[in-house]
């Protein structure tokens, strides 16, 4: 399954959180995931696409 996030260098350590699907900043909390640390930004998508995919199977599995 692929992952529904991922991230762009917005400015030198400057990251933004994007959804693939649709190219745009991912949206938190009425928060824009942009100009993130590399440290937060990396963490916060692997938790994302965590649930993403947890998301996804359970909805599979109600099909």
């Amino acid at each position: 399954m692929a992952n529904r996030y991922a991230l762009r260098m917005d400015l030198p350590q400057s990251w933004a959180i994007i959804d693939v699907f649709t190219g745009q900043p991912v949206v938190v909390r009425q928060r824009a995931m942009v100009g993130m640390s590399p440290r937060d930004a990396n963490a916060m998508v692997g938790q994302m696409n965590v649930r993403d995919v947890k998301r996804r199977e359970k909805a599979e599995r109600k099909s």
